[in-house]
């Protein structure tokens, strides 16, 4: 099985996470995310700014000082690469799952 349609900016959990969340709303505000994830402001940026760079989600800054809000919104690019991303690995993951467990007699046989 080919591994190329795993995208490698998805391969990374919080990212991956991320992306999930966004696609499947309108908007997603910055504070929701870094809450619902348990993730510091500064990892959440990092993995947000590899988003942006992927062009996977845009960000649009709303207010100033304090009321600022950070809002997120995935691009179309994005949720297709979020949906090809989770093709390969559920196709990955199926591929690897064994038919049927060998019966016990059978390991015995093999030294197991």
């Amino acid at each position: 099985m080919s591994l190329d349609a795993l995208d490698p900016v998805l391969n990374a959990p919080k990212r991956l996470a991320a992306l999930g969340v966004i696609a499947n709303a309108k908007k997603v505000e910055f504070s929701f995310l870094s809450n619902h994830f348990q993730l510091s402001d500064s990892d959440l940026s990092k993995q947000m700014s590899a988003l942006l760079d992927a062009r996977y989600v845009t960000v649009k800054k709303v207010g100033k000082g304090r009321n600022r809000k950070t809002w997120y919104t995935a691009t179309a690019a994005g949720r297709r690469a979020l949906k090809v991303h989770v093709g390969a690995l559920n196709a990955l993951a199926t591929s690897l799952a064994a038919p049927d467990p060998i019966p016990e007699e059978d390991l015995s046989k093999l030294g197991g």
